[in-house]
Protein backbone atom coordinates (compact mmCIF):
# COMPACT_ATOMS: atom_id res chain seq x y z
CA UNK A 1 0.00 0.00 0.00
CA UNK A 2 2.87 2.26 0.83
CA UNK A 3 4.24 1.81 -2.49
CA UNK A 4 1.48 2.71 -4.43
CA UNK A 5 0.65 5.48 -2.39
CA UNK A 6 4.37 6.72 -2.50
CA UNK A 7 3.75 6.57 -6.83
CA UNK A 8 0.63 8.08 -6.44
CA UNK A 9 1.88 11.16 -4.71
CA UNK A 10 4.69 11.34 -7.37
CA UNK A 11 2.81 11.36 -9.82
CA UNK A 12 0.71 13.71 -8.68
CA UNK A 13 3.36 15.98 -7.82
CA UNK A 14 4.61 15.48 -11.35
CA UNK A 15 1.44 16.23 -12.88
CA UNK A 16 0.93 19.74 -10.68
CA UNK A 17 4.20 21.05 -12.27
CA UNK A 18 3.38 20.12 -15.63
CA UNK A 19 0.19 22.19 -15.48
CA UNK A 20 2.16 25.18 -13.71
CA UNK A 21 4.65 25.25 -16.39
CA UNK A 22 1.25 25.51 -19.00
CA UNK A 23 -0.14 28.50 -17.95
CA UNK A 24 -3.47 27.65 -20.07
CA UNK A 25 -3.66 24.35 -18.57
CA UNK A 26 -6.11 24.37 -15.56
CA UNK A 27 -7.49 21.40 -13.53
CA UNK A 28 -11.42 21.72 -14.47
CA UNK A 29 -13.07 18.48 -12.73
CA UNK A 30 -12.28 15.00 -11.40
CA UNK A 31 -15.01 12.30 -12.90
CA UNK A 32 -15.87 9.39 -10.93
CA UNK A 33 -18.07 6.17 -12.16
CA UNK A 34 -20.58 4.99 -9.99
CA UNK A 35 -23.74 1.88 -10.72
CA UNK A 36 -26.06 4.31 -8.46
CA UNK A 37 -25.06 7.99 -9.53
CA UNK A 38 -27.56 9.90 -6.81
CA UNK A 39 -26.32 7.27 -4.47
CA UNK A 40 -22.17 8.29 -4.82
CA UNK A 41 -23.44 12.05 -5.06
CA UNK A 42 -25.06 11.28 -1.50
CA UNK A 43 -21.83 9.64 -0.05
CA UNK A 44 -19.39 12.27 -1.60
CA UNK A 45 -21.66 14.93 0.18
CA UNK A 46 -22.26 13.47 3.12
CA UNK A 47 -18.78 12.06 3.60
CA UNK A 48 -16.77 14.88 2.45
CA UNK A 49 -19.53 18.10 2.90
CA UNK A 50 -19.52 18.69 -1.04
CA UNK A 51 -23.03 20.29 -2.45
CA UNK A 52 -24.89 19.56 -5.87
CA UNK A 53 -23.69 22.20 -8.35
CA UNK A 54 -25.76 20.73 -11.63
CA UNK A 55 -27.42 18.07 -12.73
CA UNK A 56 -27.86 16.73 -16.25
CA UNK A 57 -30.99 14.59 -17.02
CA UNK A 58 -29.08 12.44 -20.14
CA UNK A 59 -30.98 11.32 -23.26
CA UNK A 60 -30.15 7.26 -22.25
CA UNK A 61 -32.02 7.98 -18.72
CA UNK A 62 -29.01 7.90 -17.04
CA UNK A 63 -27.92 11.22 -15.03
CA UNK A 64 -25.15 13.04 -14.14
CA UNK A 65 -24.28 15.16 -10.88
CA UNK A 66 -21.61 17.60 -10.66
CA UNK A 67 -20.55 18.69 -6.68
CA UNK A 68 -18.43 21.43 -5.65
CA UNK A 69 -17.09 22.52 -2.11
CA UNK A 70 -18.26 25.37 -0.48
CA UNK A 71 -19.89 25.75 3.30
CA UNK A 72 -23.86 26.18 1.50
CA UNK A 73 -24.99 25.51 -1.48
CA UNK A 74 -24.80 28.87 -3.27
CA UNK A 75 -21.14 29.05 -2.15
CA UNK A 76 -20.54 25.67 -3.81
CA UNK A 77 -22.32 26.79 -6.53
CA UNK A 78 -20.06 29.90 -6.81
CA UNK A 79 -16.73 28.39 -6.47
CA UNK A 80 -14.53 27.96 -9.70
CA UNK A 81 -12.57 25.83 -8.70
CA UNK A 82 -12.04 21.88 -9.84
CA UNK A 83 -15.70 20.01 -9.26
CA UNK A 84 -16.37 16.13 -8.81
CA UNK A 85 -18.77 14.85 -11.63
CA UNK A 86 -20.09 11.13 -10.67
CA UNK A 87 -21.25 9.93 -13.71
CA UNK A 88 -22.80 6.73 -14.32
CA UNK A 89 -21.16 3.35 -14.78
CA UNK A 90 -22.21 0.03 -16.15
CA UNK A 91 -23.28 -2.12 -13.40
CA UNK A 92 -20.41 -5.25 -12.34
CA UNK A 93 -17.62 -3.07 -14.64
CA UNK A 94 -14.30 -2.70 -12.70
CA UNK A 95 -13.39 0.77 -10.87
CA UNK A 96 -10.44 2.30 -12.23
CA UNK A 97 -7.53 0.87 -10.74
CA UNK A 98 -5.17 3.78 -11.06
CA UNK A 99 -7.38 7.50 -11.88
CA UNK A 100 -8.55 8.54 -8.34
CA UNK A 101 -9.58 11.60 -6.47
CA UNK A 102 -7.19 13.17 -4.06
CA UNK A 103 -8.49 15.38 -1.08
CA UNK A 104 -6.59 17.70 0.89
CA UNK A 105 -8.17 17.35 4.59
CA UNK A 106 -6.94 19.01 7.82
CA UNK A 107 -8.03 16.54 10.39
CA UNK A 108 -7.49 12.70 8.91
CA UNK A 109 -9.16 10.84 11.43
CA UNK A 110 -12.44 12.67 11.41
CA UNK A 111 -12.43 12.44 7.60
CA UNK A 112 -11.85 8.92 8.19
CA UNK A 113 -14.51 8.37 10.48
CA UNK A 114 -17.04 10.17 7.96
CA UNK A 115 -15.90 8.36 5.00
CA UNK A 116 -17.15 5.02 7.34
CA UNK A 117 -20.31 7.16 8.41
CA UNK A 118 -21.63 7.92 4.86
CA UNK A 119 -21.07 4.20 3.92
CA UNK A 120 -17.56 4.31 2.38
CA UNK A 121 -14.54 1.98 3.48
CA UNK A 122 -11.37 1.68 4.71
CA UNK A 123 -9.36 -0.74 3.93
CA UNK A 124 -6.20 0.02 5.81
CA UNK A 125 -5.77 2.80 8.50
CA UNK A 126 -3.98 6.29 6.96
CA UNK A 127 0.03 6.08 7.43
CA UNK A 128 2.79 8.66 7.65
CA UNK A 129 5.01 8.96 4.53
CA UNK A 130 7.94 8.17 5.45
CA UNK A 131 9.35 11.40 8.05
CA UNK A 132 7.63 13.94 5.97
CA UNK A 133 4.94 14.79 8.45
CA UNK A 134 2.37 14.08 5.37
CA UNK A 135 -0.25 11.11 6.09
CA UNK A 136 -1.71 9.60 3.41
CA UNK A 137 -5.18 7.75 3.48
CA UNK A 138 -6.63 5.75 1.18
CA UNK A 139 -10.16 5.72 1.43
CA UNK A 140 -13.30 3.42 -0.77
CA UNK A 141 -16.74 5.45 -1.87
CA UNK A 142 -19.57 2.81 -1.85
CA UNK A 143 -19.05 2.55 -5.39
CA UNK A 144 -15.44 1.15 -5.02
CA UNK A 145 -13.63 3.71 -6.62
CA UNK A 146 -10.46 4.92 -4.62
CA UNK A 147 -10.19 9.00 -2.59
CA UNK A 148 -6.94 9.73 -1.50
CA UNK A 149 -6.73 11.57 1.35
CA UNK A 150 -4.07 13.57 2.26
CA UNK A 151 -3.19 15.50 5.45
CA UNK A 152 -0.35 18.02 5.26
CA UNK A 153 1.73 19.24 8.39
Amino acid sequence: MKRIAKSAVILGMALLLALQANAQVSFNAARVLADDVLATADFYKAAFGLHEVQRLDLPDGNVEVMLNFGSTPQEALANRNAQVVIMHREPGAAPDPVAHLIFNVTDMDSTVAAVKAAGGAVPNPPFEYGDTGIWIGMVNDPAGNVVELLKFP
